[in-house]
């Protein structure tokens, strides 16, 4: 680890510790991020895995007009191949929302999205390929902005392709600047796996948390023969690592066995907790500091029936932090947890989505919800179930109702995954609503 970098990002960080509200839109994105889209949000860009002989064949950015008052509303208007297939899966905004970085979770390449200039039309501007070259680390997952950087969780790693890996900061630029592997030690009695997958960050308390998932060789492999293989269901990540967020330095590992997945901290404020689900136990785990100040995980609901192992994928959380949105992939189910006792959430409402469901994006405002069908190419389900769609859907605090539905199999598209919403300036919406 270079020492100069090191000491760059802790002022970089700690210079803006004070200057941002841990407010973002979609309720997932970086504090960091400008330009929040706290109302009608315009189109939502799908990052989308590409499928042999369907369309080009190639991953790409697919972007769908989402405003009501367009007459293209539910329609995909612009879309952008990145020239094969790396499995795509997530991306994530710079901190000045020009740009939107994706990753594939196979070939390892970092695409590079202007979104700025104009959002309903997003054009490739640059593929970085030298990320595991850099630090070793093989699949991008997680993509988080920090004032002039990026900070990308890997899941795997370039020497066995296991999940051992680590955290890569690069410059709005795309230029590599540090490395930072996950803990493989004990720390405060807790022995670190070393597995990565999502990235949540709380200003306020100076806290950074990762959670871990499964390397290349499992989330690569099909679903069915890794679960019937006892040494592969081995390999999956069970531990939090709390970081401190001006040193980039690793404070505490807690245990949260079952593969803890995507990170969501209450952006309520005051609320300085944060909610994680595990994939192969189905709890919904809280992490928050006890009486005394010292940060606890521990599991506090379960999700559907964990003996029939329903798979938790997606979470969101809303912006008052009193509702809790979970996906879950094998019974293609889309449930609502109440949060106002995070330390005893009650899920009061439920809804059969889709043969599989996976990632869901909420609004602001809480009154529309998106939800996508892939997980991962190998993991998807097969023949009628293997849906491939775009769903929106409407809330009024009580039942979802559908807004519309994309096809993607049927478009040509591919495997439709993660999510992403920009608002167009004046002048633009004008024209969408004119039909150019």
């Amino acid at each position: 680890m270079n020492t100069r970098h090191l000491l760059v990002l802790a002022t970089l960080v700690a210079g803006a510790l004070t200057a941002v509200a841990a407010d973002a839109d979609e309720t997932c994105n970086s504090p960091y991020l400008s330009r929040l889209i706290k109302g009608q949000e315009d189109v939502v860009h799908v990052w989308t895995l590409g499928v042999e002989g369907l369309g080009d064949g190639s991953d790409k950015l697919v972007t769908v007009d989402v405003n009501p008052a367009s007459p293209r509303y539910g329609k995909v208007i612009h879309s952008v191949s990145v020239g094969g297939r790396g499995e795509a899966h997530h991306m994530g905004f710079t901190d000045d929302r020009r740009y939107l970085w994706a990753g594939g979770l196979d070939d390892s390449k970092i695409y590079v999205f202007d979104v700025g200039k104009d959002p309903a039309h997003p054009k490739l501007v640059r593929t970085i390929a030298d990320l595991t070259a850099k630090s070793g680390y093989v699949g991008p997952h997680t993509f988080y902005a920090l004032p002039g950087r990026v900070v990308i969780g890997a899941l795997s790693n370039s020497k066995d392709h296991g999940g051992v890996s680590g955290l890569a900061v690069y410059n709005n630029k795309g230029e590599f600047v540090a490395k930072y592997d996950l803990p493989t030690t004990t720390i405060g009695g807790v022995k670190g796996d070393g597995y990565g997958y999502d990235i949540a960050i709380n200003p306020a308390k100076n806290v950074l948390l990762t959670s871990s998932f499964a390397g290349w060789n499992n989330y690569m492999r099909p679903l069915g023969e890794v679960v019937k293989d006892p040494e592969a269901m081995k390999h999956f990540g069970g531990t939090l690592v709390r970081w401190n967020l001006k040193s980039f330095q690793p404070e505490q590992i807690l245990s949260v066995p079952g593969s803890p997945l995507e990170l969501r901290w209450a952006l309520a404020p005051g609320q300085n907790w944060a909610i994680t689900a595990t994939a192969l136990t189905s709890k919904l785990w809280l992490v928050r500091q006890d009486a005394a100040g010292h940060w606890q995980a521990r599991e506090v609901a379960n999700i559907g029936d964990p003996a029939k192992i329903p798979l938790p994928v997606d979470i969101s959380i809303t912006a008052d932090a009193k509702g809790l949105w979970v996906n879950t992939f094998m019974d293609g189910t889309t449930h609502y947890f109440d949060l106002s006792d995070p330390e005893h959430p009650k899920e009061t409402y439920q809804l059969h989505t889709g043969s599989q469901v996976n990632m869901l994006s909420q609004s602001w405002d809480g009154k529309r919800l998106y939800i996508t069908s892939s997980l991962l190419s190998r993991w998807d389900k097969g023949g009628a179930d293997n849906q491939q769609f775009l769903k929106a859907y409407r809330w009024d605090g009580h039942a979802l109702t559908p807004a519309f539905e994309i096809d993607f199999t049927k478009e040509r598209l591919g495997r439709p995954h993660h999510m992403k919403f920009s608002a167009l300036p004046g002048a633009q919406v004008a024209a969408l609503a004119a039909g150019g």
